[in-house]
């Protein structure tokens, strides 16, 4: 669903606004995933609220760093959001594999944002470790195991959908040319989903992470209530900082490969298998130019030349290459034949 048309232009700005929420709402709840992005998105931005309150309240690092984890966790729920929306814009003529990149860019962005926050707050715990400050732990407890409460609704919301994510489904294409130097050329229109997207991993690694680091805050608040120890706090808010980090190093990593356009890992082993099983095709001399990346998550997309005899069928050697590269994921697949000399 792209931007207003232009014959929206003269309506009044609050009508066009409006209707954009309106029809983004109607993209997110037509969603699972989507709509347990938005409503888990409203919970945990409600207790940030509340955690970050009682963590100034009670002059707890460990409570105010998880409310802060839990702040920059929405930015990601609003990527993940935002990301939902857009990769369902229609592909055009200047994006003509459509938005679905937007889910990488969304989940890089976000990586670095929690790696800065996690710095922050390692720095912070450790000059409290330092000079730990006295803590009203008593208070701390409560809120605690309902920040505990609050993260499992979340791991029990995204498990499925980041375990069982919704598969996608791309279209094969290739067109034979009979000179030397023919360009192939199609448009993506193809309808991606986001369920096993890079965001549902991330937002699932980061509640996970968030439920760990609430778990901490309870750990801390028994031990300086029993113990009197006052540099559970801080240890605790050094606890969450790694497990931040922890969280979106993969993602982070994952998102720079998609980037810089390099072959699928998951690929790696298999590519030689399918160049093998191409040059054993009828006609085909040689494979030229391979080139594979990802288009999103799990979404292949591939480009080859092949110089084939110019008795070969070229039909065949096109769709038999399809075929092949098909068996191991690649559904998008632009073959260019270049006929050898006699």
């Amino acid at each position: 669903m792209l931007p207003l048309s232009y014959r929206d232009v003269s309506r009044p700005l609050t009508s066009r606004i409006k209707d954009q929420i309106h029809s983004w709402m109607r993209l997110i709840f037509s969603d699972r995933n989507s709509r347990n992005l938005f409503l888990f998105l409203l919970l945990n931005l409600s207790f940030a609220f509340i955690e970050l309150s009682y963590g100034v309240w009670t002059n707890s690092l460990g409570l105010i760093s998880d409310s802060f984890h839990m702040f920059f966790d929405c930015t990601g729920l609003l990527a993940g959001l935002a990301a939902s929306v857009i990769t369902k814009w229609r592909a055009n003529d200047k994006y003509s594999f459509g938005y679905v990149r937007a889910e990488v860019l969304a989940g890089f962005v976000n990586g670095l944002f929690l790696l800065f926050i996690a710095f922050f707050i390692m720095s912070e715990a450790v000059e409290r470790a330092i000079e730990p400050p006295e803590v009203k732990h008593e208070r701390l407890f409560v809120v605690s195991v309902l920040g505990f409460i609050v993260n499992l609704i979340g791991i029990y919301a995204f498990q499925h959908g980041h375990s069982h994510g919704g598969s996608h489904h791309g279209h094969s294409h290739g067109s034979s040319h009979g000179h030397s130097h023919g360009i192939n050329s199609h448009h993506a229109h193809t309808n991606l989903s986001t369920g096993n997207s890079q965001i549902m991993k991330g937002v699932f690694l980061h509640i996970l992470a968030d439920t760990l680091g609430s778990v901490g805050v309870i750990i801390s608040s028994l031990l300086m209530q029993t113990f009197g120890w006052m540099r559970a706090d801080p240890i605790c808010s050094m606890f969450i900082a790694v497990l931040i980090a922890l969280s979106v190093l993969a993602l982070i990593k994952d998102s720079v490969l998609i980037l810089m356009q390099r072959q699928p890992v998951s690929l790696d082993d298999v590519l030689p298998q399918c160049y093998q099983k191409v040059m054993q095709l009828a006609g085909v001399y040689s494979i030229q130019e391979p080139h594979f990346w990802t288009l999103c998550s799990d979404i292949y997309v591939g480009a080859l030349k092949l110089e084939v005899s110019k008795a070969a069928d070229p039909k065949y050697i096109v769709s038999q290459t399809h075929v092949i590269f098909a068996g191991v994921g690649v559904r998008q697949l632009y073959v260019q034949l270049d006929y050898a000399p006699m």
